[in-house]
């Protein structure tokens, strides 16, 4: 292959991790605390001693997570959590604490906040929040302040980082912090009773998907046509010896 192949093979290879990415995202629309993920492509230039000149290569080298907040919807359902504004809740996993905007909670067999997944809600202090099996009421107050039947009973953490491009997208909703410790935020908000829905717009994310189908068709009808002339050049050579 020559020079003119591997330049547009390393296109083709990012365009198609894009195509999986929006799609990812396309699947996503309704996924709860989901945040909209792009490609974050770089370039490799590299001279050539020998034609003159340089070559520039494209490399779709890490993905990262749009912060803008989804739409915030009323369920009615007390468990239902939603920030409004910035920062995350912290549940707890085998791999360590995670960050995550999905506030669909529930109640264990032990009387401890979960998600879907059975991951434990942590609060302020890093603990397991508990709900006594005997409440009546459980309410959440703006500042996060979990009551039982009007007794506060813990402060549901809400955390930031300072380098939100830094989290890295795990198990569709959690986010890892790697090195950037989170704080503890004061003055967040939220909102019991409502969820904050997937951030992504299908009318942007249908559009560019075409865009990146077109740009790949093209890219593979252009390898196709240097194949042929690649081909073409060898068989007259051959003709010709």
């Amino acid at each position: 292959m020559d020079t003119s192949g591997y330049v547009t093979l390393s296109r083709q290879t990012g365009l198609w991790k894009e195509m999986q990415v929006v799609a990812n995202n396309v699947a996503n629309l309704s996924t709860t605390g989901f945040r909209r993920e792009g490609v974050v492509f770089t370039e490799m230039v590299q001279a050539l001693p020998n034609e003159g000149g340089g070559v520039a290569m494209a490399a779709a080298r890490a993905r990262f997570s749009d912060p803008t907040q989804g739409s915030v919807n009323q369920t009615g359902n007390p468990m239902d959590l939603a920030i409004q504004g910035s920062g995350y809740f912290m549940v707890e996993t085998d791999d360590g604490n995670r960050l995550t905007r999905a506030g669909a909670f529930a109640l264990n067999t032990e009387g401890e906040m979960v998600n879907p997944d059975g991951l434990r809600l942590l609060d302020v202090g890093g603990a397991p929040i508990f709900i006594p099996p005997d409440a009546a009421v459980m309410s959440v107050a703006q500042d996060g302040t979990v009551s039982a039947d009007g007794a506060p009973l813990a402060q549901i953490g809400i955390y930031e980082v300072q380098n939100e491009a830094a989290l890295s997208n795990q198990m569709g909703t959690l986010f890892d912090p790697g090195e950037d410790e989170p704080l503890a935020m004061e003055g967040a908000v939220v909102l019991q009773g409502f969820i904050e829905g997937s951030n992504v717009n299908p009318v942007t994310e249908m559009a560019r998907m075409i865009e990146v189908q077109r740009t790949y068709e093209m890219g593979m009808k252009f390898m196709e046509n240097e194949d042929e002339r690649i081909r073409n050049v060898t068989r007259t050579l051959g003709q010709r010896a």
